[in-house]
């Protein structure tokens, strides 16, 4: 296969995958909401669920992204220094975005700033947005695909704290914001918290935390702890689906965290609504590929 020949195969893998994920909730997602429907008590609350699984059954059905909100795409790259296609990454990844926004079709998200007009394509300066993390001695790709909607992940926050606010500060800074602007995200909700040394570290880790399996906690103990404490905590306030109240607020919180600086704690919060369109591809060196987030899926059925 020569170059131009695997760029066009892994362009094409992914602008038919992102189109496939605005349609079809990832499996973790759909088994959380499953979960909280059926324990969810109050009619309302259970109505709105039941609307929320038409939704999705109607999107798949009749071939159509599952929000009207299709975002604005963001991946996230594992790349091995190996990796054949790692210097046309870029590039071909803003190729798929194109043809995926006409493909599936996906709404037109991307307005250049200042100039003020809308490209049509979902491209624009550093849009598709790529956040890379490079893999020594490795000749595989991982790719997690996100669809960032305008009421959800882009209205992040984030703030410095000085050390002496603790960890109790990290819980009233994020209890703060699900209080506030959260119910505009459509929950039930996915809760990223990055803690770290900077509000860009922590608002990137924020991010990432929002593509982690729905189940899986922090490796740190305490961390992990963390993430039951506040799930607890906002559950509690009682925002149920759509803001509409009801038993649980959210189908989890994970905390992504890193080293800091002992003068300050980074904190940053972003929200996945309960429409949350991320997906996971993984390649090989031969552009063989592997799809963790959505099982059984056929790109070319």
């Amino acid at each position: 296969m020569s170059n131009q020949q695997a760029v066009e195969k892994m362009t094409d893998i992914i602008a038919r995958f992102l189109d496939y994920s605005g349609k079809v909730l990832p499996d973790d997602v759909t088994k959380k909401l499953e979960e909280l429907r059926d324990a969810e008590t109050g009619e309302l609350a259970k109505s709105i669920y039941e609307t929320m699984f038409k939704n999705q059954e109607l999107a798949k059905e009749l071939n159509r992204p599952s929000c009207q909100d299709t975002g604005a795409i963001q991946f996230f790259v594992k790349c091995g220094t190996k990796f054949p296609l790692i210097g046309e990454l870029e590039t071909l990844l803003k190729e798929a975005v194109i043809r995926a926004t006409k493909r599936a079709p996906l709404r037109h998200n991307s307005v250049e700033t200042f100039d003020e007009y809308n490209t049509g394509l979902n491209v624009g300066k550093d849009i598709p947005s790529v956040f890379w993390e490079i893999v020594p001695d490795c000749d595989t790709c991982e790719i997690d695909t996100y669809m960032a909607g305008g009421g959800c992940t882009l209205p992040g926050r984030a703030m410095v704290l000085m050390p002496g606010a603790g960890y109790e500060g990290v819980v009233n800074f994020v209890l703060d914001i699900m209080t506030s602007y959260g119910p505009n995200a459509c929950p039930p909700l996915l809760v990223g918290v990055g803690v770290g040394t900077s509000i860009e570290v922590a608002s990137l880790q924020s991010k990432k935390a929002l593509m982690r399996p729905l189940g899986e906690h922090n490796p740190n103990e305490r961390a992990a702890k963390l993430e039951r404490l506040l799930e607890d905590g906002i559950n509690k306030i009682g925002l149920g689906p759509q803001g509409m109240i009801g038993n649980s607020s959210v189908m989890g919180v994970h905390v992504e965290n890193s080293a800091r600086h002992p003068s300050v704690i980074g904190v940053a919060v972003n929200v996945g609504c309960w429409s949350h369109r991320k997906g996971h591809i993984i390649f090989d060196k031969d552009l063989n590929y592997t799809i963790t987030s959505h099982k059984g899926v056929e790109l070319y059925g």
